[in-house]
């Protein structure tokens, strides 16, 4: 995996430094989950935090096509799926995929926040195998192999040793928390950070910058396949809110209702919190 782990942090990198150039220049806006009169442009800042509000940017097509390029060049004989490349179900028939998000964050690179990354991951027989992201506001390069440990600019990382939830420092969604869904968790936590990108959470989960992800919305695949890989080889694990570990290059890359990350004995304890306190849409139960 040497070779597809030098060329995933190469393609991430060069992708994170065209993204930096609209990022402090122009781009277009577009909401994927609405064609309004005016073509999906949107038109105001209120909408970000809707959760049926999905936006894509000039750089997030570029990106995309850069990854695209890179990545496949140099292995055309392995699969692809990407959140903003359209699906193609020859995929499933690959035993190696490329599983990539261009700009996981898209909000918060909207809004001019720094918690925006890169997710490249590659696959294998449904395991993650080559695991990066890369935030090029900040200059944070995460990467793991399968087998070979996690991270952070070249220095080896972790996830905390924090075992009860009360003690927990917890990052969660900005959407979700803005909504109001985190707040049936509150009372049981130490503390709770929003912060942006659900794979750039997973990194700094997997670098022990928090002790806990939790969400209570799906995910897609190219959202989490990187960041599940970082999280595992920093000695942790990520699962869904039934207590499972996904299989990647499904069929349907949707992952029902949420996840949990971090070592193993607060992530499963975060399940079970969730499973009490909250009903599947993160309200407040009883």
């Amino acid at each position: 995996m040497k070779e597809e782990f030098t060329v995933a942090m190469d393609a991430a990198r060069r992708a994170g430094s065209l993204i930096l150039e609209f990022y402090e220049g122009d781009y277009d806006v577009r909401d994927k989950q609405q064609d309004r009169d005016d073509g999906g442009t949107v038109t105001g800042a209120k909408q970000l935090r809707d959760a049926d509000y999905d936006p894509v940017t000039s750089a997030d097509r570029a990106a995309d096509d850069s990854l695209r390029r890179d990545l496949l060049q140099a292995f055309p004989e392995i699969g692809w799926l990407s959140e903003e490349t359209v699906d193609d179900a020859v995929r499933l028939e690959h035993e190696q995929v490329w599983i990539v998000d261009p700009i996981d964050g898209t909000k918060e690179f909207l809004s001019g926040i720094p918690e925006f990354v890169v997710s490249v991951a590659l696959v294998a027989d449904g395991v993650p195998v080559v695991g990066v992201i890369y935030n090029p506001s900040r200059d944070e390069l995460y990467s793991a192999v399968q087998g070979g440990g996690t991270f952070l600019n070249g220095k080896r990382v972790f996830c905390t040793d924090t075992t009860r939830l009360e003690e927990a420092t917890v990052i969660v969604s900005r959407s979700e928390d803005a909504r109001g869904e985190i707040d049936p968790l509150r009372q049981h936590l130490k503390e709770i950070h929003p912060i942006g990108s659900v794979a750039y959470k997973l990194a700094v989960v997997a670098a022990g910058g928090a002790d806990l992800n939790v969400s209570v919305q799906p995910k897609n695949e190219w959202d989490v396949c990187a960041g599940d890989l970082l999280v595992r080889e920093a000695g942790g694990h990520m699962v869904d809110l039934n207590g499972a570990v996904r299989r990647y290059n499904q069929a349907d890359p949707l992952i029902g209702g949420g996840l949990a990350a971090g070592n193993a004995t607060l992530a499963d304890a975060s399940v079970e919190l969730i499973r009490r306190v909250c009903d599947p849409s993160g309200e407040r139960r009883g």
